[in-house]
């Protein structure tokens, strides 16, 4: 073990990373959750389903901020001088020829959804793609050298701009401005921190040679995000032509509360154990440990969260949405099943990439973006409803054979993943009977929505924990010992990954 002052190692630098990713990730998640939920209550779904058909083409400025050739900086073990400025102007360039692309579409988006509003809207939100351009290679840095530090003050900081923005304008009944304004503001924040966290400044150079080098993992890497934000975008364009704004908005707005919480959480996890993991690939059964164990534990929260959340949806919409969001009940229900599914995969992808399997992943992708598709158009047929129950299908079927795959490029049997989750699995069906039961008896004793809510989700933890601790102990003894070691570890100087040697 390294001691004070010294080089610390690759466990330690994950243990780090997630202790700065939990402490800022319960700052983050109940900032936005409370401003989604503030916004449900300002907003009407028309207003959501407006910017809901911006935003389905929002993802691809987050699939630029997750630059591929940012990812081919953290992947290389070594780099060369001209690689950082090379990715730098590259990623400028492009960024400002999206946004000249996105300005041009903006009036055939409008009329393809026959609605004039999305056209200022979409040409305000295509300055997103030059805005988060400019901090990709900063980004891709300060994860290479594994400063989540820096990286989730400055989420903090940007999530908290973009809540007083998009409330601020939804205050003043600008409508779906405040949507569109509240992903605008928190790009533009954390562009400018990480401008002054990162150290490193671009150089007047750009090297065809580092473009080439870089370019073959990044491609694929690249091909994979757009493919994957494609298959989103066309199922909400889908839903949003064939049913409407309103009929968007609500499934908008059951994703916001069901999806993305999740999503959130994940994408920090997935900066954390990229670069871990791309450091210790030789070690095939050492990355299998890791991931298993990792998985186990996303697993122990979000389970529970979502199969409580499953049986408490009526009460939830009813208190925290209101009586407008009725219609999104059954679908919040059908997500939840998403949920869970999804959120067992949030680190599959790190794996195969760290193992530089880019093009399996992309391969996936094309698979998982045909099935999603073919989905929602087979829904579409039987409304809101059909079309979240025919996703659900989909997700349910394609969603583990990424698992399978992952499992075989590790070199370990599938059954071993299963059977690690057997344990929360069972904790949380003995949970679910419980509310289920509860909640029976409360509505049978005319108990008032908000404290039946309140009172379920008091029984919900009563349960599940001491459930957990008794079916599933290696989940108890992984999160004490995490917390153990962090209490006893000495304070320890984190090198960049480009100096350490203790990996």
């Amino acid at each position: 073990m390294s001691g004070p002052g010294q080089t610390v190692s690759i466990g330690s630098r994950i243990l780090n990373g997630i202790a700065w990713k939990a402490a800022s990730q319960i700052t983050l998640q109940v900032t936005r959750v409370v401003v989604a939920l503030v916004l449900a209550r300002l907003l009407t779904p028309h207003d959501w389903g407006l910017a809901a058909m911006v935003l389905v083409f929002s993802g691809f400025v987050v699939v630029f901020t997750d630059n591929a050739l940012g990812t081919a900086l953290i992947q290389r073990r070594d780099l060369q001088d001209g690689d950082r400025s090379t990715v730098f102007w590259f990623s400028a360039g492009v960024g400002v020829l999206l946004a000249l692309v996105g300005i041009a579409l903006a009036g055939p988006l409008a009329s393809f959804y026959g609605e004039d509003d999305v056209r200022p809207l979409f040409v305000a939100l295509s300055c997103g793609f030059v805005v988060s351009a400019l901090g990709t290679t900063q980004m891709a840095l300060l994860v290479r050298e594994m400063q989540f530090a820096r990286l989730e003050l400055r989420q903090i900081a940007a999530t908290a701009t973009g809540a007083v923005v998009g409330i601020g304008l939804a205050l003043a009944g600008k409508g779906a401005w405040a949507i569109v304004g509240q992903i605008l503001g928190e790009a533009t924040m954390s562009t400018l921190l990480l401008w002054v966290l990162s150290p490193w400044r671009p150089s007047l150079t750009f090297s065809t040679a580092s473009l080439r080098r870089l370019g073959g993992f990044a491609g694929n890497v690249f091909a994979e995000n757009v493919l994957w934000q494609a298959g989103r975008t066309v199922a909400s364009a889908l839903i949003g032509r064939g049913l409407g704004a309103a009929a968007l908005g609500t499934y908008t707005l059951a994703t916001t509360v069901i999806l993305m919480p999740f999503a959130r959480l994940a994408a920090p996890l997935q900066q954390v154990f990229f670069p871990a993991f791309s450091r210790i690939s030789d070690d095939r059964e050492r990355m299998a440990d890791i991931w298993i164990r990792a998985t186990r534990i996303v697993g122990a929260f979000s389970i529970p969260a979502l199969v409580g959340l499953l049986v408490v949806a009526p009460d939830f919409v009813q208190v925290v949405l209101g009586p407008k969001w009725a219609e999104a009940t059954t679908v919040i229900r059908i997500l939840a099943v998403v949920g869970i599914v999804q959120s067992l995969h949030t680190l599959n992808g790190e794996v195969l990439m760290a193992l530089g399997k880019a093009g399996t992943l992309l391969r996936y992708t094309a698979l998982w973006t045909a099935a999603t598709l073919t989905a929602v158009a087979i829904g579409l047929h039987w409304e809101l409803t059909g079309v979240a129950v025919a996703y659900a299908i989909a997700i349910v079927v394609v969603e583990p054979l990424r698992a399978f795959v992952t499992t075989r490029a590790l070199g370990i049997p599938f059954s071993r993943l299963v059977l690690s989750l057997s344990g929360v699995v069972q904790a949380a069906t003995l949970m679910a009977a419980a509310l289920l039961a509860a909640r029976e008896l409360l509505l049978s004793t005319a108990t008032p929505d908000a404290l039946r809510l309140g009172l379920l989700v008091l029984l919900g933890c009563a349960v599940y924990v001491p459930a957990s601790i008794w079916r599933a102990p290696d989940v108890t003894r992984e999160l004490t010992g995490v917390l153990s070691r962090r209490r006893r570890r000495a304070p320890a100087r984190v090198e960049p990954l480009d100096a350490a040697a203790d990996y």
